[in-house]
């Protein structure tokens, strides 16, 4: 199963999976998850091959999350590298996670590993990764936990009856997270980024 907004790239990893794999069906190609859904449901997939963006309106984490409860291996191919976009799919779920940079022969091995059930990763997704987490954000009590409540989808007006403080008390901590982060080089703009970066940490689940 083959999801990506562009068709020009769905043909290109198709032409590339006949070439160098054998018996093997693509159960689905195209860019709606629903319809994806619907075929996994209905029959085997042994491996999902996703873009997290799709050009729709659903949460990329979202696409990964409900991939995964279809029970489908899911190997991501994305042209976002952002070190906690790439924790937020795979703590979604995600086996694999390829910059869509790789070499034609690293995307056959990393779609082979993921359908054997086997976790893959280019070398510049894992260098990334290993380079974001030298750098730590420490975060006050408060800091942290209006992060969390507000990364958890909650108004700002909420999070601050929550904690017992103004509202402009609340955006004063949310101001502090997101220049912490954005000095170690991991820049927060959205909630989106907070909420991504919350889960990644272990925040929210």
């Amino acid at each position: 199963m083959i999801l990506d907004d562009h068709p020009l790239v769905r043909r290109a990893l198709i032409d590339n999976l006949t070439a160098h794999l054998s018996r093997i069906h693509i159960a689905y190609e195209g860019a709606c998850m629903s319809d994806a859904l619907e075929v996994v449901s209905n029959s085997r997939c042994d491996c999902a091959i996703l873009d997290l963006d799709l050009g729709d309106d659903r949460s990329p984490i979202n696409n990964v999350e409900d991939l995964y409860a279809s029970g489908v291996r899911i190997l991501v191919v994305s042209a976002l590298g952002d070190p906690a976009i790439v924790r937020s799919a795979l703590a979604a779920g995600a086996l694999g996670y390829i910059s869509k940079q790789a070499e034609v022969d690293e995307f056959i091995r990393a779609v082979q590993a993921t359908i054997n059930g086997q976790q893959y990763m280019s070398r510049e997704i894992a260098s990334a990764l290993l380079a974001s987490a030298d750098v730590a954000v420490e975060l006050s009590e408060r800091e942290r936990t209006a992060m969390t409540l507000y990364a958890s989808g909650l108004k700002m007006t909420s999070v601050a009856r929550q904690m017992d403080v103004s509202v402009g008390t609340a955006q004063e901590y949310i101001k502090r997270v997101r220049a912490k982060y954005a000095k170690s080089g991991n820049p927060l703009s959205t909630k989106t980024e907070l909420y991504q970066q919350a889960r990644s940490e272990g925040m929210l689940p």
